[in-house]
């Protein structure tokens, strides 16, 4: 999205999901440049629950995933292979967690469901 660059008759999204939160710091970083209140006007969520989610004056609502329990199944996962070659791959599927912080809110009054 190219703030400086849309159409202002166009409403902004009520929120957005970054693929990181290093992407969700660029963005709210971007649109306090053109203005836009986080969370007032629109909702900004990070991925990964890294460490950069505490460094702003915001606190950053983002995704967290359980690292060591993702390394403990790829390890896991890895030895069962190297012990039976004719193993077929396996994969897990396991639960994120939503951390709410300061970035996010409910949508505005004058937005789609306002």
């Amino acid at each position: 999205m190219l703030l400086a660059e849309r159409d202002s008759r166009l409403p902004l999204p009520t929120a957005v999901l970054a693929g990181n939160d290093r992407c969700a710091m660029g963005l709210l970083m971007a649109l306090a440049r053109a203005g836009v209140d986080v969370p007032r006007d629109m909702s900004v969520i990070g991925y990964d629950d890294s460490h950069l989610s505490h460094l702003m004056p915001i606190g950053l609502t983002t995704v967290r995933q359980d690292a060591v329990l993702m390394a403990e199944h790829a390890v896991r996962f890895a030895v069962q292979r190297l012990e039976d070659e004719g193993l077929e791959p396996r994969e897990a599927v396991l639960d994120p967690k939503l951390v709410v912080r300061g970035t996010s809110g409910p949508v505005p009054s004058d937005g789609p469901e306002g």
